[in-house]
C-alpha cells in the first residue's frame, strides 16, 4: 500500500504506445517484538501491483495485513484488499473501486465496497508528481463482530497529492466519506507515505495511516492511528 514509489514508476506509462503493458510491483514487510514490562508482537506487510495498458487504462491492486498481540492477547488483525481500475484522458479520470476489509481494532467482521465516479487532475507530470481530486458513489455493506449489519450508500471524496525529488517521494491520500442517508455517519482517513530510495529496487518507507469513523460498535474506538517504518522492494516489467 506504499504508493509513493508506485506513483513515481507508474507515471512512466503516461507516454507509452497504446499496445504497451507495464507491470509494477511493490512489497513491504515490517515487524516488531518486545518483552519485559509489556510483551508485544507486531507483523505488518503491504503489497501493490499495477497493470497499465498504454496511456489510458490501468488496474491498481493493493493489499495489506497487520497482526499484533499485546501481553499474548490479540489486538490487531487488519486485512484490506482494494482494486481501483481507471481510465485516463488528459486531465480527466474515471475510477471504479472494489474493496474488502476486516478489522479487529474497529470490530469489523467484514466490509465490502463497490463504486465508481469521475476525477480530475489539476497538475501531473512525467515524474509522477500530481494533485488531483475524485468523487465516487459507493455502496457499502458492513458486518460487525457483535452480529449487527449496516448497508449504506456513501459519497467518497478523495484528495491525492504526490511529489518526488531526487531519491525522495511523498504520497498523501485523504478521504471523506459521508453516508448519503445520514451525513452524521461519516468516515475520514489519511494515508501518507514518505519514501527514501536506497537502491534501484529498495527504499526506506515511513507510513502514517489515520482513520476516524463516527459509528463503531461498543468497546471500540472512533479513531485509529498506525505508524510504520520499514524497507520496501519494488520492481517493474
Amino acid at each position: 500500500m506504499y504508493l509513493a514509489l508506485l506513483l513515481a514508476r507508474a507515471a512512466q506509462a503516461q507516454d507509452l504506445p497504446p499496445d504497451t503493458t507495464l507491470i509494477v510491483y511493490t512489497g513491504q514487510l515490517t515487524g516488531a517484538y518486545s518483552a519485559g514490562g509489556v510483551n508485544r508482537t507486531l507483523l505488518s506487510t503491504a503489497h501493490t501491483a499495477t497493470f497499465t495498458r498504454g496511456e489510458h487504462v490501468g488496474l491498481p491492486l493493493s493489499g495489506s495485513f497487520i497482526y499484533g498481540k499485546q501481553d499474548r492477547l490479540l489486538n490487531e488483525r487488519e486485512l484490506l484488499l482494494n482494486a481501483t481500475p481507471y481510465y485516463r484522458l488528459n486531465r480527466f479520470r474515471f475510477y471504479g473501486i472494489g474493496g474488502f476489509e476486516r478489522s479487529n481494532l474497529r470490530g469489523i467482521d467484514h466490509r465490502v465496497q463497490l463504486g465508481a465516479g469521475p476525477g480530475w487532475a489539476f497538475y501531473s507530470d512525467s515524474l509522477g508528481r500530481e494533485i488531483s481530486v475524485s468523487n465516487l458513489l459507493i455502496r457499502e455493506s458492513t458486518n460487525f463482530q457483535d452480529g449487527s449489519q449496516r448497508v449504506t450508500a456513501r459519497n467518497s471524496a478523495r484528495l491525492k497529492i504526490a511529489y518526488s525529488h531526487s531519491t525522495i517521494t511523498l504520497s498523501a491520500l485523504t478521504y471523506y466519506q459521508p453516508s448519503l442517508s445520514d451525513f452524521g455517519d461519516y468516515r475520514f482517513s489519511n494515508l501518507t507515505t514518505l519514501a527514501l530510495k536506497l537502491t534501484r529496487h529498495l527504499a526506506l518507507n515511513f507510513t502514517y495511516n489515520y482513520t476516524h469513523e463516527t459509528r463503531v460498535i461498543e468497546g471500540r474506538f472512533n479513531d485509529n492511528t498506525n505508524v510504520t517504518l520499514g524497507v520496501s522492494y519494488a520492481t517493474n516489467k
